[in-house]
């Protein structure tokens, strides 16, 4: 029975996406917009921008729709990896939280600006540069 208590059960990682406590990661619910065909997959991790035209989320980078004067302005970061298809999926963000920069992820390597900064920081988003383990 002792011998039970030091068996190795298994092994942790971080993905170090989180730079520190303060303000506190707060999670939501929010709806990721459907893709007109095929599939993407969205990484953990990934920045993601509302639409003034449906309120859903598109990953920050992801060229707006000018026909419809849709403006995409950065909201908040996706817990899960997620598959998105022909249909919009309802999926857990975090709306708040300090977040390491050097693994957020955008469209492209889309470059955030300091104008999106500034906007994600009234979310109590901040962007901390932080070395990865």
């Amino acid at each position: 029975m002792a011998t039970e208590l030091f068996k190795k059960l298994g092994d942790t990682s971080s993905d170090d996406l989180f730079a520190g406590i303060t303000p506190p990661a707060r999670t939501d619910g929010r709806t990721v917009r459907a893709q007109s065909s095929g599939t993407i997959t969205i990484k953990r991790g990934t920045l993601m921008a509302v639409s003034s035209v449906d309120g859903k989320l598109v990953p920050l980078g992801t060229t707006a729709n000018s026909d419809s004067g849709e403006i995409l302005t950065p909201d908040s970061v996706l817990c899960d990896e997620i598959i998105v298809g022909t249909s919009d999926v309802n999926t857990a963000v975090y709306a708040s939280g300090c977040f390491n920069a050097n693994r957020i992820i955008t469209v492209e390597n889309h470059t955030i600006t300091a104008a999106e900064k500034d906007i994600l920081r009234k979310y109590d988003i901040i962007l901390k540069a932080a070395e990865t383990m």
